[in-house]
């Protein structure tokens, strides 16, 4: 069945002039009440119907928002209400948002580092010593396979990568130069070059995914060392931002990908949801930027390992959400290597498995500037000597991710999101017992631990995103759930979506979780596991499939915020809404 969304025949405010004039006399009369304003979202049938809406009311657009039809502006409590009761207008409280970063807060960690003095030496593990990362260095890109597609010239070289952070401070050993295209600076409503990161978070996400320093074994500290850069800051000193902000972001993104070239974008945080991913005003965004043909990829979050815990827009169907392993301070030992116990697990309240893979993110060391917040907040973890940071949290393993579809964009270029997706899902490698059972539902580790070299290699298609139909979820004309729920007593499952069992538990290893699981236990991650039912990981998977919402059967059930008024017609307090949320909570480095 194919649900309609909220909308009719938007009521243009001014018949006349006179009358125009006397409705705005009115709305500026209440603007100067003892009312306190705030910021808010303000959404309509077009962009300039939004303008207007609000002009009508007494109040100016602060930010054009396109890319969802939007503006963002100052309201008090009395423009809201007026707002609100026009037809096809929605407005949303302009919520906060935080990045995601674990740091060593509750114990001494230091970087897991591995001495290396000459290539010719073989790496032993240790437990890192805050020496020089030119002699010590992690393992996260030989882990996943990216040090010999390296080698094999596999760089990234001409795919453009977008990073929406706090920014970016350019240590001369990252080598950026003439690979950063362009930066803007969106933070309240500007629109300058990025000339800093004072929170640190950004510099350090943009270094995992695309760095160019090497150590003196002629290896990249990085994923895609020659991949091209455009950033964007939308998060100020302190880690802290906003809705608008960050749509304001994307806006800028979508509208200049054909001019720098942009395939990849990186969104390292994320916040609570409070709607249904179609209804939230930063998820439409990020689909919108999938739909340009941008291959988003986001953090799943640091709220695990609870299940449920997937945060916006890490649980927008459509794009690729990442959690987070660590080698358990053993880079060269693999058979130990386990889900980090912050990852966020699915299923999303829409029923949607998520995260789709999970890739290294404990205890990475990135570059960072002594001087910003994070080094200063947590100075037991900061390299001074070389400018490094060791920062837990999914925000790393996003940017793993990230940089990995840059080398498969560099080795195959007409690639779309999709396919992009499905080849990743199909070469990640599952983590499994040593009975050959999956160690993890697929609600905590997806399809397993991204495998880069042969996800660049792999020939699937059209195993990602199945059944969904992202020009219909953005115009509101239908929209979409997943195969998860939950039994009666908490247990989650994938439901069989065919005839006349539909609904019914799905029969297969790994498609059933109660919760419980060793968390401190590490397991081989297999690359010859048969998922379910004697189907190869690469012939396809029935929990990747999307389905009309609400067909006949409850996803949300006891779920009581799905039975609460939709956040965007919400007339309660925006408390609750304006919250900051962070897109991954400090937890000790893993």
């Amino acid at each position: 069945m194919r649900t309609q969304v909220l909308g009719s025949k938007l009521i243009v405010l001014a018949a006349t002039a006179v009358m125009s004039a006397a409705l705005v006399s009115v709305a500026a009369a209440h603007a100067t009440a003892t009312d306190t304003a705030a910021r808010y979202i303000v959404q309509a049938r077009t962009l300039s119907a939004a303008n207007q809406d609000v002009a009508g009311v007494g109040a100016k657009a602060e930010q054009n928002l396109a890319i969802i039809n939007a503006v963002s502006v100052r309201l008090n409590p009395w423009q809201v209400a007026r707002l609100r009761k026009i037809p096809g207008v929605h407005v949303f409280a302009d919520r906060s948002l935080k990045t995601d970063t674990l740091l060593g807060l509750l114990s001494p960690v230091t970087s897991p580092v591995v001495k290396i003095t000459s290539s010719l030496q073989t790496p032993q593990d240790g437990q890192g010593m805050l020496l020089p990362s030119l002699l010590y260095q992690t393992n996260y890109p030989a882990l996943i396979g990216a040090d010999s597609l390296q080698q094999a010239g596999i760089t990234g070289k001409g795919v453009t990568i977008a990073v929406l952070d706090s920014g970016l401070w350019q240590d001369a050993s990252q080598n950026y130069s003439s690979r950063l295209l362009a930066s803007i600076d969106v933070l309240n409503g500007g629109s300058g070059p990025v000339k800093a990161d004072p929170y640190g978070h950004g510099t350090h996400v943009t270094s995992i995914a695309a760095g160019g320093a090497m150590n003196l074994a002629g290896s990249y500290l990085s994923i895609a060392p020659k991949a091209n850069l455009v950033v964007v800051r939308a998060f100020d000193g302190t880690g802290a931002g906003r809705y608008a902000d960050v749509i304001a972001g994307l806006n800028w993104i979508v509208a200049n990908r054909a001019k720098y070239k942009i395939r990849v974008l990186n969104l390292s945080f994320g916040a609570a949801p409070q709607s249904y991913y179609w209804d939230d005003p930063l998820a439409q965004a990020v689909m919108a930027a999938w739909r340009a043909g941008i291959v988003v990829v986001t953090a799943a979050g640091n709220e695990g390992p609870t299940a449920m815990t997937i945060d916006v827009p890490g649980n927008v169907p459509y794009v690729i959400t990442t959690g987070a392993l660590t080698d358990n301070n053993t880079p060269y030992t693999v058979s130990d290597d386990r889900l980090a116990s912050f990852s966020s697990t699915g299923p999303t309240y829409e029923g949607f498995v998520k995260p789709e893979l999970v890739a290294p993110g404990g205890h990475i060391v990135a570059s960072m500037a002594s001087s910003s917040y994070l080094a200063n907040i947590d100075r037991g973890s900061m390299l001074l000597t070389e400018q490094m940071f060791t920062m837990s949290g999914t925000s790393m393993a996003a940017a793993v991710t990230t940089g990995v579809v840059a080398l498969m964009l560099q080795s195959d270029p007409t690639l779309t999101p999709d396919t992009v997706k499905c080849r990743l899902l199909a070469s990640s490698r599952p983590a499994v017992t040593s009975s050959g059972k999956l160690a993890y539902s697929v609600f905590q580790q997806g399809a397993g631990l991204i495998n880069a070299v042969s996800a660049v290699n792999s020939a699937a298609t059209g195993c990602a995103n199945l059944g969904l139909d992202i020009n219909a979820d953005l115009a509101g004309t239908a929209h979409f759930g997943g195969p998860a729920n939950q039994t009666d007593a908490g247990n989650y499952y994938i439901m069989n979506m065919a005839g006349s069992t539909w609904g019914a538990p799905q029969v297969g290893d790994g498609y059933s979780w109660s919760q419980g699981y060793a968390w401190n236990q590490g397991y081989n991650w297999s690359a010859g596991y048969l998922w379910s039912q004697g189907y190869s990981w690469s012939k396809g998977y029935s929990w990747a499939k999307g389905y009309s919402w609400a067909k006949g059967y409850s996803w949300a059930k006891g779920y009581s915020w799905a039975k609460s008024v939709p956040w965007w017609g919400s007339t309660g307090s925006s408390a609750v809404s304006t919250t900051p949320a962070s897109i991954e909570n400090w937890v000790p480095n893993q």
